[in-house]
C-alpha cells in the first residue's frame, strides 16, 4: 500500500510540473488577445467603445462556459463534440417545459444544468465504461441531442421571456439594464464568469480530484496501477463538461433569446478551439483554466472585431482555424521539447 500511495504522490507531482511548462504559451497567448485588441481600436472606427466591449462579453459566456467543460474532457486525453448540441438541446427543452407545462423559471433553469449533466454522464459512461473512442461516443450524444431538441419541440423555435417579463429576471444575471446605467448595460456576466473559473481552476489544481484528472492525461495506465479509479475520475471529467454545457445554455438563452432546434453543430469547435488556443494540450495532462480564458476571449475579439474592419464575421472560422493550428503546432514543440 506504502509503494501505491508514494506512486501516487509521484503521479500527482509530476501532473503538476506539466501543468506548469506551459507557461510561456500561456504569456505568448495573452499577448496576442492584447495585440488582436489593440488592432481592431486602431483599425476599427469606435471598437474601442463601451458598447462594443459589452458584446465582446456577452459572445464571450457561453463559449467561456463550454470552454471550462470541456478544459477538464480534453486534459485526460479526451474530447466532447456533444458540449454545443447539449448546450441547445437543454435549452429547448427547459424553455419547453416553462412554456407548455408551466414549470416555474428557477426550477427550469436548474434542469437546463443538471440535464447537461446527465448527457455528461451518458458520454463518461460510454468512454470510461464502454471503453467506447470519445470521438464516436460524444458524436453519437451529438446526433442524439440535437435530434432531441427538434423532438421534444416539434422542431418550433422557443423564445424564453424577455427581459421587462416577470419571469425573465434571470437574464439580470449576464447583463444588467436601466435607467442611470450605460446604454450597453453593466455586464455582470463576465464577474460570474471570472467567479466559475475561479473555482474550477482551484479544483483542476488544489484538489485530489483535479490532480487526478491531470494525471489521467499524463499516463491513464500508470494512474491506474498507482490504485486511482480512473473509470470515476474520468467520468466526472464528462460531467463537469456536461454541466458546463447547460450553464452555457443558461447564458445563450439569456443573450440572444430565441433558441432554433436542430442547431448547436459548430458551437463545439468555439469551446475546443478556446481550449486549446489557451494551452491546454490535445494529448492530455497539460491545461489551465485561465488559458482557457484567454482563447475565450481571443475568439470572442475576433467575432467582434472582424466586421469593423469590414470583414464578414465567417472570416472568424478562417482565422480561429490558422490560430489553432499554430496553437497545436506550438503544443508538439514543447512536447517534443520535453521529450529531447
Amino acid at each position: 500500500m506504502s509503494g501505491n500511495g508514494s506512486h501516487s504522490t509521484s503521479l500527482l507531482s509530476n501532473s503538476g510540473k506539466l501543468f506548469h511548462n506551459f507557461g510561456k504559451q500561456r504569456l505568448v497567448a495573452i499577448g496576442a488577445l492584447g495585440v488582436l485588441y489593440l488592432f481592431f481600436c486602431a483599425a476599427g472606427d469606435n471598437f474601442a467603445a463601451y458598447n462594443t466591449f459589452v458584446s465582446i462579453l456577452d459572445s464571450s459566456y457561453y463559449i467561456g462556459f463550454l470552454a471550462i467543460g470541456v478544459t477538464f474532457v480534453v486534459i485526460t486525453g479526451g474530447i466532447d463534440l456533444s458540449c454545443g448540441t447539449v448546450m441547445v438541446c437543454c435549452a429547448l427543452i427547459s424553455g419547453t417545459l416553462y412554456f407548455k407545462l408551466g414549470v416555474p423559471m428557477w426550477l427550469c433553469l436548474l434542469l437546463c444544468i443538471a440535464m447537461g449533466g446527465l448527457f455528461g454522464f451518458c458520454n463518461g459512461f460510454m468512454v470510461a465504461v464502454m471503453k467506447l473512442p470519445a470521438f464516436i461516443a460524444t458524436l453519437g450524444t451529438m446526433m442524439v441531442t440535437r435530434g432531441l431538441g427538434s423532438i421534444v419541440t416539434a422542431t418550433a423555435s422557443v423564445t424564453f421571456p424577455q427581459r421587462h417579463a416577470d419571469d425573465g429576471w434571470f437574464r439580470g444575471i449576464f447583463k444588467l439594464m436601466g435607467d442611470g446605467l450605460p446604454s450597453g448595460g453593466v455586464p455582470t456576466g463576465f464577474v460570474l464568469l471570472i467567479l466559475l473559473a475561479a473555482v474550477m481552476a482551484f479544483i483542476l489544481n488544489k484538489t485530489r480530484p483535479g490532480r487526478y484528472i491531470l494525471a489521467l492525461g499524463s499516463n491513464k495506465e500508470a494512474t491506474r496501477l498507482s490504485g486511482v479509479d480512473v473509470v470515476k475520475w474520468e467520468i466526472l471529467a464528462y460531467v463537469v463538461s456536461g454541466l458546463f454545457a447547460g450553464l452555457a445554455a443558461i447564458a445563450y438563452a439569456s443573450i440572444y433569446s430565441t433558441i432554433l432546434p436542430g442547431t448547436g453543430n459548430g458551437f463545439e469547435l468555439d469551446g475546443i478551439a478556446g481550449t486549446v488556443i489557451g494551452g491546454t494540450s490535445l494529448s492530455g495532462g497539460v491545461g489551465s483554466i485561465a488559458g482557457t480564458l484567454i482563447g475565450v476571449f481571443i475568439m470572442s475579439v475576433l467575432r467582434t472585431g472582424l466586421p469593423f474592419v469590414g470583414l464578414q464575421p465567417h472570416y472568424q472560422l478562417f482565422f480561429t482555424g490558422f490560430v489553432l493550428a499554430a496553437a497545436v503546432f506550438a503544443d508538439v514543440l514543447n512536447r517534443r521539447r520535453r521529450k529531447g
